[in-house]
């Protein structure tokens, strides 16, 4: 059972700027398309950034531009940058599969005051 481990969160103003790590427990890391996900209270999930085991990378229309998404397949990782915050950036952020096929984590609240 694969376990992912996102952190990095907290309490931003808007303007400012975070990044998000998210760890997995898993050696076929490197082989796998990911992405980082959130959930705004209220909210469907929604899918904000992925990155392909090659390293190409996709991003929603209201992160683009501001967010970045980047990996370390040594330290089985994937990261959000994510610059120039909005309030509707406020959610709890989580990382998976691109398919979501695992279990998912705890997740990582962000929150970004006005």
């Amino acid at each position: 059972q694969v376990q992912l481990v996102e952190s990095g969160g907290g309490l931003v103003q808007a303007g400012g700027s975070l990044r998000l790590s998210c760890a997995a427990s898993t050696s076929v890391f490197s082989f796998i398309n990911m992405g980082w996900y959130r959930q705004a209270p209220g909210k469907q999930r929604e899918l904000v950034a992925t990155i392909t085991s090659g390293g190409s990378t996709t991003y929603a229309d209201s992160v683009k531009g501001r967010f970045t998404i980047s990996r370390d397949n040594a330290e089985k990782s994937v990261y959000l940058q994510m610059n120039s915050l909005k309030p509707e950036d406020t959610a709890v952020y989580y990382c998976n599969r691109r398919d979501s096929r695992w279990d998912w984590g705890q997740g990582t609240r962000v929150t970004v005051s006005s």
